[in-house]
């Protein structure tokens, strides 16, 4: 008489209970997987922002470092501004002149360059122009430097302790005043979560 042989198998029960822990391992996996995801989009966009904040600060920098005592003629030709201003065009922080813009295509114009910050809708632009003397058709180049700004401020030393808040100074006049320059520019970069950038320049003489 043959022996009935007991047959090897997984119980319903059991195949439940694994299931269930597979559904339990994945979803704890997917949360990992999800939160690492998730926390590399915030590294990203922090190091992205850092970059971003890194090259505002050097592109303010070298502007004012280069800067050149050479006035500009206005869009219509009337007037010159002067080489750093405050005030020269309405809307703009700062505008000036600066030396050493790079030709390395041996283009038709000048190494020096006339640029403009401008804060707009909560975002730090560039602008600046192909020409020194532009006129009306003469479009700006703009470049968003950096967003989430509240304010720039300058600051112009004409000594080493006494300081004015708008160049050219009021108290001067006269040709040379639009070649004038500060012996030091500070700048104040004050962002939306009210951190602060602060540089000091020295303006070569």
């Amino acid at each position: 008489m043959k022996k009935l042989r007991r047959q090897c198998g997984f119980t319903l029960l059991e195949v439940l209970v694994a299931m269930a822990l597979f559904a339990l391992m994945a979803a704890m996996a997917y949360g990992t997987l999800n939160q690492t995801l998730l926390s590399a989009d915030i590294l990203s966009d922090r190091m992205n922002r850092l970059q971003a904040l890194q090259r505002t600060v050097r592109m303010l920098s070298d502007d004012l470092q280069q800067l050149a005592p050479r006035p500009v003629r206005d869009e219509l030709g009337d007037n010159y501004g002067p080489s750093l201003s405050t005030a020269f065009q309405s809307g703009f922080a700062l505008e000036l002149t600066r030396g050493g813009w790079n030709n390395p295509m041996v283009l038709p114009r000048s190494t020096m360059q006339r640029a403009a910050y401008r804060i707009e809708d909560d975002a730090l632009l560039r602008y600046h122009w192909n020409v020194l003397d532009r006129t009306l058709s003469n479009e700006p180049i703009v470049v968003t430097l950096l967003e989430g700004v509240e304010s720039l401020r300058f600051r112009f030393f004409q000594t080493n302790v006494d300081y004015i808040e708008q160049w050219p100074p009021e108290n001067l006049s006269g040709p040379t005043n639009g070649r004038l320059r500060p012996l030091a520019v500070e700048f104040v970069l004050t962002l939306e979560n009210e951190d602060e950038i602060t540089r000091l320049i020295e303006i070569a003489p």
